[in-house]
């Protein structure tokens, strides 16, 4: 009878070990010797309980590893729960996402269940008595919301940038790392990865969600003439009802004069367009005041959704360039130093927006021109005349169906008296440039792709001011040479050439631009496409 006892347990043991080589998953075995430095360490879950979770929910599968290692490091214990309810975390959580949802109008972070869940333990510890059958589900609810969210708000949504011709390498979050520190935190502000660029321009949603909705502005009629102060009108009133609206006149919108109220509320608002600041109201001003504002708001939203794709900001030396603003930005350990006007490319030779570093300066450089540029128009032009090569200070470096032809230092070189390279795969880099007279033009897309700027030798000396062997002499000098000269810097300098449509300024002012390479209407088709 013992020996048979003994086949048996043998027998079950078998089917024991056979069941558990199949399908079915071991659970997890929490360490009891371990605990959480937390005052939430006396609820805990089984690994099993939280796989059966995911396997339940498809909307969470994909942060299936962001689960499983959040919870395995915390020993399986709960993260928004403590033995006397919902912990104050997990309000605020809720806050923040619909504060989201509001503001930005965008349902799909929506979780219906888990907002009916809440108010239950939320009513349930006011009155001090936890309900405790759906604290495991509220629980993993919370934590797949809180991935989502974080995904989206700080990472941005799933789109492919560079369908959207954005090569910048797209910020990545640590969503185990970040919850982490949420549960830690009780306010957004200290855990939060957003540049400050994105929460000033975030403040003005709500204002013009407002606008978009209550305000149907009639379109202000085209111009006869430009209006000028002392003029008195009667299209005077809609114009100085809009500039009320957006905030840029404050008094008398009752009277048709254009008083120096209206003078200064047009030179503010000419500012944040882009425009001539002149304070003359013309037909271009017009055509921005034309704008629909809920498009504005759009532009604020894709402008947002960019900059969650950027890197986070640091306390460095870099250089931005905002391609629709048609500036150069120069930053000294993450402060402002000076702005630069420059020239980018038309909209059929974009200017691609990417970053990279610069390493080199070249003083008084030849112009390799590029072949399409010789197929294209410098051929055309020696059949034409045959002193052209000449006349344009060129020469021609080796024969073939396509010459290579290249343009000698000189005023009148093409790059000007100095370049700065960030050696890239676009050929993309900044120069000077001969034709002065189009930097004081409002629009400034001129270019084949690269970047002229209006004050290189300003942007040289800044690169070089650490360097003894250069100043405003030398510098000038280099740029005045037979051959060209190549400098090295000693520590090579971020470049990010950006476009942004939508910001606020350093005064913080809302600005707006024109999507000069219809980039914002391509995403547009991708962000509300619902």
């Amino acid at each position: 009878m013992s020996r048979y006892l003994f086949v048996c347990s043998i027998l079950s043991l078998w089917l024991i070990q056979s069941c558990s080589n199949g399908n079915t998953k071991k659970p997890v075995i929490r360490d009891t010797t371990i605990t959480v430095a937390t005052s939430f360490n006396d609820l805990f879950m089984d690994s099993i309980e939280l796989d059966q979770f995911l396997n339940n929910n498809y909307t969470y599968q994909d942060y299936t590893k962001q689960f499983n290692d959040f919870y395995k490091d915390r020993n399986y214990a709960y993260a928004w729960f403590d033995s006397s309810g919902l912990s104050e975390q997990a309000s605020n959580f809720r806050n923040l996402q619909l504060n989201y949802i509001n503001s930005f109008e965008d349902s799909s972070l929506y979780h219906p269940e888990m907002e009916q869940l809440l108010q239950r333990f939320i009513l349930s510890n006011k009155r001090n008595k936890p309900v405790d059958s759906l604290v495991l589900k509220t629980e993993l609810l919370l934590t797949g919301q809180f991935f989502r969210y974080a995904a989206k708000v700080y990472k941005g949504s799933d789109i492919d940038a560079t369908e959207l011709g954005w090569f910048i390498p797209r910020k990545k979050i640590d969503l185990h790392a970040l919850l982490d520190s949420a549960i830690l935190h009780k306010n957004e502000e200290s855990y939060a990865p957003l540049n400050q660029q994105y929460k000033k321009l975030q403040q003005y949603i709500g204002r013009y969600s407002i606008l978009a909705k209550q305000n149907s502005v009639d379109l202000i009629p085209t111009l006869q003439k430009s209006l000028r102060i002392g003029d008195s009108a009667t299209i005077l009133l809609s114009i100085k009802k809009h500039l009320q609206l957006v905030g840029d006149l404050e008094e008398n919108i009752d009277s048709p004069l254009f008083d120096t109220a209206l003078i200064m509320a047009t030179k503010k608002y000419q500012q944040r367009m882009g425009l001539t600041v002149d304070g003359v109201i013309g037909n271009k001003m017009i055509t921005e005041m034309n704008v629909p504002l809920k498009q504005r708001l759009r532009q604020i939203l894709i402008n947002l959704e960019r900059l969650r794709w950027m890197p986070p900001e640091k306390d460095t030396n870099y250089i931005l360039v905002n391609i629709p603003e048609y500036k150069m930005h120069v930053y000294d350990s993450g402060r402002l130093q000076f702005d630069i006007n420059v020239i980018v490319g038309t909209a059929a030779n974009n200017t691609v927006i990417f970053n990279d570093k610069l390493q080199y300066i070249v003083f008084s450089p030849y112009w390799n021109v590029p072949e399409s540029i010789v197929k294209g128009e410098i051929l055309l032009a020696i059949k034409k005349n045959p002193n052209y090569l000449t006349k344009q200070n060129m020469e021609i470096i080796s024969e073939g169906k396509i010459p290579v032809i290249r343009q000698n230092p000189g005023p009148s070189n093409s790059l000007g008296l100095v370049k700065f390279l960030f050696p890239n795969n676009y050929n993309i880099y900044f120069h000077d440039t001969p034709n002065r007279n189009l930097f004081s033009q409002s629009s400034r897309s001129f270019s084949h792709g690269c970047i002229r700027i209006a004050e290189p030798k300003k942007l040289a000396a800044y690169l070089l001011r650490q360097d003894s062997n250069w100043n405003n002499r030398t510098i000038d000098s280099a740029m005045h040479l037979k051959k060209e000269k190549w400098v090295a810097l000693k520590k090579a300098v971020p470049v990010f050439i950006v476009y942004f449509t939508a910001w606020v300024d350093k005064n913080g002012e809302l600005n707006f631009r024109k999507d000069i390479y219809k980039h914002d209407e391509k995403m547009a088709k991708k962000l509300f496409k619902s």
